[in-house]
């Protein structure tokens, strides 16, 4: 978080995190497609040999905090290959909110789990557990027809039972009720250190 006070604004990062091709791309592409021009920057991507990675930002009207600040969304996606684990590692550094993104294809249950363990892992070596950050979990590619069912994919990922959203990102299902619940937590977040 990074407050500007001459401009009366807080910059806040919010980081999709998963697997590689769970979907992180495609809800920033539908996020960036469907925001109103004047309220978001530039789509930035970074491509290094197959590595995707995102990031823009927008300035919701709407969110004003007491004194008149406004909040500045900064959204990135990590890439989801195993062997960007130290690009993930750099992403997430001071990440304010947190979206896992889970693949709900059977195949990809493995791999969501390393990778939420990993999550964990590089929060706590930054000195925070997943417990202290605002997070979400988004169960993505709902329509395949042997999706994982939402039972083994919260016992897979859910420990903290924080709310999930199913999603069909492909389908722009299920991504802007992702977005709205990771900015309220981290709205609901950063008031408290206000009022502290």
């Amino acid at each position: 978080m990074f407050i500007d006070t001459k401009k009366k604004e807080i910059n806040v990062k919010i980081v999709y995190y998963g697997p590689a091709l769970s979907g992180k791309t495609t809800n920033l592409k539908v996020i960036y497609a469907k925001l109103n021009p004047k309220f978001r920057g530039e789509l930035v991507t970074v491509d290094t040999k197959g590595e995707r990675t995102l990031y823009f930002d927008f300035l919701p009207v709407e969110v004003t905090l007491p004194g008149g600040f406004k909040v500045k969304f900064h959204i990135y996606t990590v890439p989801g290959q195993v062997f960007y684990k130290a690009s993930r590692k750099l992403v997430l550094k001071g990440a304010d909110g947190i979206v896992f993104v889970a693949d709900s294809s059977p195949d990809r249950r493995e791999a969501n789990i390393q990778i939420m363990q990993e999550l964990k892992e590089t929060l706590e070596e930054q000195g925070i557990t997943l417990d202290s950050i605002p997070l979400v979990l988004q169960y993505n590619k709902r329509d395949l027809p042997n999706a994982l069912d939402v039972d083994t994919l919260n016992a897979d990922l859910n420990h903290l039972n924080v709310d999930y959203f199913l999603a069909v990102a492909s389908q722009e299902k299920g991504v802007f009720e992702t977005l709205d619940a990771i900015v309220k937590l981290v709205i609901k977040k950063l008031m408290s250190k206000t009022k502290a």
